[in-house]
């Protein structure tokens, strides 16, 4: 196992240095890059990774230390505020979205199960590209990042609610109210404790020894995996609560340097998420449904932009930028391929249906990544005047 362990990580990163490289080259993203290596190298390709899963629970650290390091950027009462002004546009927008999947699977023949899950899954933007492809300046990140910010947190509490639906339905037991309650009482709970753990015990203790830099990103680590897992327990996802434990101390003194020193073993664990995504793809099965997933996932991608732009007009800090969120939020999310391999599993789910899905959320994370590198600023531009730290 260890030298398996080894072996594998060995040919992600030296074929991911390769495949980087000649991305790069043809300006591509580098994100690209990293899943069809997954394809190259899985088990429906050349073999060489049999166990993407493995390589996939690693890679979730990534995502939890994202959105660590995003809330680090997200002063609380920004937080508040932009949550309760984007509340109205993250409705409205989830329910065109998921009339539209509905719509579209009816007319290619799926049955309604099938469809409203589609549909449900067309409802989520991808917090991953969203964030890993916005520029960390400040000046951009006032415009466009804390508004995309807070609308792909709301729409994760209702993926949450929305994976707690399809489990209910597939094992039978129905909607389980009192776990719905838990899951909206619980984010509010889990932000109250955060805040007043944080001002009486974490930072009385950090300003104590806050010149061994090796404590405070010790700390720092313990306290974003230790609320993750308590939004866990809530029936929280672990994701929401990292970016809530960010939140807490993005006013700190230690704030800054966190963000710069957790970033290296982010993008680790960020090129093991989108090499297992790679890894998943079963080129063989997709292909009944290729056409259909090329349909899908290029008309959101245009749809989305549309539906997002008019009703991010009204808000004053967007202005002229509005186009621009709704494309850096216009892909399918990684909460579609848990929601669909959820209900897949629970056999609610169709074969075809759950490939659609799959393939199409593939597809979108692909066309999503080089429309935004090869047109709006990035840390990973392709060229000089788009890229921005």
């Amino acid at each position: 196992m260890h030298n398996h362990i080894i072996f594998s990580l060995f040919l992600i990163f030296s074929g991911a240095a390769i495949l980087a490289t000649l991305a790069l080259f043809s300006r591509q993203s580098l994100l690209v890059a990293y899943i069809i290596l997954g394809a190259l190298l899985g088990p429906w390709g050349g073999g060489f990774i049999t166990d993407p899963d493995v390589i996939n629970d690693i890679g979730d650290v990534g995502i939890i230390f994202l959105l660590f390091l995003l809330g680090l950027n997200l002063q609380p009462q920004n937080l508040i505020k932009l949550l309760r002004q984007t509340t109205f546009v993250t409705l409205i927008s989830s329910g065109l979205f998921g009339i539209i999947g509905v719509i579209f699977a009816r007319i290619i023949g799926l049955n309604w199960t099938d469809a409203y899950i589609i549909g449900t899954c067309l409802m989520f933007s991808s917090t991953i590209i969203g964030l890993k492809l916005l520029p960390t300046t400040v000046l951009h990140h006032q415009k466009t990042g804390e508004v995309l910010i807070s609308i792909l947190l709301l729409q994760d509490v209702v993926a949450i609610l929305a994976l707690l639906f399809v489990h209910s339905a597939g094992t039978g037991a129905g909607i389980n109210l009192f776990e719905g309650l838990c899951i909206l009482i619980g984010l509010p709970g889990l932000m109250l404790f955060a805040f007043l753990t944080e001002k009486f015990i974490l930072m009385p203790v950090i300003r104590r020894f806050s010149r061994i830099h090796e404590y405070l990103f010790l700390v720092a680590i313990g306290w974003c995996l230790s609320i993750g897992q308590i939004a866990e327990f809530c029936n929280l996802s672990f994701e929401i609560g990292a970016f809530i434990a960010g939140v807490s101390i993005a006013q700190s003194m230690i704030s800054r340097f966190i963000a710069e020193s957790l970033k290296p073993l982010r993008d680790f664990f960020l090129i093991l998420f989108f090499f297992s995504l790679g890894a998943k793809i079963n080129v063989h099965e997709m292909k009944e449904v290729l056409w259909f997933s090329l349909l899908l996932s290029g008309g959101m991608l245009i749809i989305k932009p549309m539906i997002f732009s008019p009703l991010l007009k009204r808000h004053q800090s967007i202005g002229d930028k509005s186009w621009e969120v709704g494309v850096r939020i216009g892909q399918m999310s990684e909460f579609s391929l848990l929601l669909a391999y959820t209900a897949f599993k629970a056999e609610v789910l169709s074969t075809q249906a759950y490939y659609l899905i799959q393939a199409s959320t593939v597809i979108s994370f692909i066309l999503s990544s080089y429309w935004i590198v090869n047109t709006y600023p990035t840390p990973i531009a392709v060229s000089d005047k788009l890229r921005r730290d």
